[in-house]
Parts: structure tokens; C-alpha cells; sequence
């Protein structure tokens, strides 16, 4: 997978954007950015896509804008010339494909079954969109195809909502999801760009899916952990678990047995995805994180602290 590919994956929602007039390209973008997803496809649908592309690009350099509903390779050139960093077409053109990988231009090609899936392989592409998503079989349909094209990845486009992304972003064949539902287009017509990026901002929640896991507290000792834990048991019915460096009362409660990090303890955090809100973390809330305390499960970031703590605890995310 190419690089713009993974930052795309590290977003997570790819916003589809449909945009009549280059006016409202500037306040959408940083509607998105603040709501946090640097990131948009324009579709090509409107005589104002290229400008939009254009101004984005300019005033948010840092931020993934492509182009979609990409029929032609005259479409593409212009495209990439406003500064779109990705291609998406609603189906498999070989001509307007071929041309993308002749120029080394991120392309993501409309697919929705094997066939098409094969295509995309014999031009050397991991990476395709599934179109329509859910009016092809949504989920299923995914993973039935994905079982012998065990390298392909997807980014289902088509019906995913508020109310199916998580199920979307649950198989790890799908990098990204495409969607609307932040970016109406009565609410870009109507000015009404706050309320955009608290759609926006309302979306990236429900991907990432934050709560609390459990509080840890530091303990000098194995006995003094074992008291702890004891305590919660006894009290609350959390029955205990002895590990290798803690011993756990239910999962809300981690007694350490030696002192960790955090002066008091630390708070973890659960998110659908580390690698997902870490990004978000970073980028969005300008937080910093502790790299080496990063720990992997099957290849995938698993667990990383925030760096520096609150109220005396240090706090990490970690995969529910």
C-alpha cells in the first residue's frame, strides 16, 4: 500500500464531498480539520471540483484531498494538477487505471466482484473501492470476496453511515469507509459549516468508539496489589485475577505490583483503534505520545501512552 494510501487508513473516514460552487471549498476543508478528518474526496461531478480541489489544497497543505468520480484521463490531469493526492473512479476503466500507475498516481478503482478484483491485480493495485457498498452486499460481500485475495485491501463507498462504519471498519480488509452524511449537500448550500464539523466531529467518535477500560493503581508490592484487588472483590463482587505484573479486580480496577507509570497510577482508555486514534490524537488534539511505550498484537499498534499525565495519571490507549 502506498504512503497516501496508509495516511488514508490512519483516518479511517474519507468524506465524499460534492461542491457547486469553489466559494465553500475553504470553510468546508476546515470544517473537516477541526472536526477531524484532514481528509476529502471531491467529486468530479460539478464544474466546481477542480477549483475546490485547488483552493483546499492551498489552504490546507496538510490535508488528503482527492479526486472522485473520475471518468477520464483528461479528468485526471486536471485533478492532479489542482493538487489532488489520490484518484477514485466509481468503476474499473483500464485506460484512466493504466494511466494513474504509468504516473505513479494514487489510484483507488470501483469494484464490487471478483472480476473486477483481478483487474485491479494485473495492474499491480492492493487497494480498491467498493462500490456501491451497501447495494452490493455490504460487509458480507466484502469478506466473501476478500477470502482468496488475501493481499487486497477495500474502501467500501455507498450506503455506510453513521450507523454502519463500525461495522465496516471492524474487518481488517477494510482500510477506509467513503461517506456523506457529514458533508450533506443542504448544509454546504446553507453556510452551515459549524454544523458540519460537529457531524464531522460526531463521526470520528463513533469510529474510534472511546471509553473507559479500567483505572490502574500503583502498589509496592504483590501483596499490596493482592489487598487492592481484594478490596473490590470483597466489596463489589470484581472477582481478581492474578497476572505476571498486576492483579486485576473485574476489568475495571488494575492493581500494580510495583510502582508504574503515573505518580498515582494510569487510566486506559479503549478505542476501536489504537493506530486510529492515536492519529486523531496527534494530529487533531496536537497531543504528544510516548513511542517506545508502544506494544503490537499480530502486526497492529495495540497499546501507547499519552505522554505526561493528569491529576497524576498517565493514560494510554489500548484495542478493545
Amino acid at each position: 500500500m502506498n504512503e497516501i494510501l496508509e495516511k488514508i487508513s490512519n483516518i479511517g473516514i474519507v468524506p465524499v464531498v460534492v461542491l457547486d460552487d469553489a466559494k465553500d471549498a475553504e470553510p468546508l476543508a476546515k470544517a473537516l480539520c477541526e472536526g477531524g478528518l484532514p481528509c476529502a474526496e471531491v467529486t468530479f461531478r460539478t464544474d466546481a471540483a477542480e477549483e475546490s480541489i485547488r483552493r483546499m489544497t492551498k489552504a490546507f497543505p496538510q490535508m488528503l484531498v482527492g479526486a472522485g468520480t473520475v471518468l477520464t484521463t483528461e479528468q485526471v490531469d486536471r485533478a492532479v494538477g489542482a493538487g489532488a493526492k489520490f484518484i477514485v473512479s466509481p468503476g474499473f476503466n483500464p485506460e484512466v487505471v493504466k494511466y494513474c500507475v504509468d504516473k505513479n498516481i494514487p489510484m483507488v478503482p470501483g469494484t464490487n466482484n471478483p472480476s473486477n478484483i483481478e483487474a485491479a491485480l494485473s495492474f499491480g493495485l492492493d487497494v480498491v473501492k467498493f462500490f456501491p457498498a451497501e447495494q452490493s452486499g455490504g460487509v458480507a460481500m466484502i469478506k466473501a470476496m476478500a477470502a482468496p485475495y488475501v493481499n487486497v485491501k477495500f474502501m467500501p463507498t455507498g450506503g455506510v453511515n453513521a450507523g454502519n462504519i463500525c461495522d465496516y471498519l471492524a474487518f481488517d480488509k477494510i482500510i477506509a469507509c467513503g461517506g456523506s452524511w457529514m458533508v450533506k449537500k443542504d448544509l454546504v448550500a446553507a453556510g452551515k459549516f459549524d454544523e458540519i464539523r460537529r457531524l464531522t466531529e460526531e463521526a470520528v467518535r463513533t469510529m474510534l468508539g472511546f471509553n473507559l477500560r479500567h483505572i490502574g493503581i500503583n502498589c509496592e508490592s504483590e501483596n499490596d496489589a493482592l489487598d487492592v484487588a481484594g478490596f473490590f472483590d470483597n466489596n463489589f463482587g470484581f472477582a481478581t485475577k492474578n497476572g505476571n505484573s498486576s492483579v486485576f479486580a473485574g476489568i475495571e480496577v488494575e492493581a500494580m505490583k510495583s510502582i508504574g507509570r503515573g505518580a498515582k497510577g494510569h487510566i486506559a482508555i479503549g478505542t476501536n483503534s489504537v493506530a486510529r486514534a492515536k492519529n486523531y490524537l496527534e494530529t487533531v488534539k496536537e497531543l504528544k505520545f510516548v513511542e517506545e511505550s508502544a506494544s503490537y498484537k499480530n502486526g497492529k499498534l495495540n497499546a501507547i501512552y499519552i505522554d505526561g499525565e493528569i491529576g497524576g495519571f498517565a493514560v494510554h490507549l489500548v484495542n478493545k
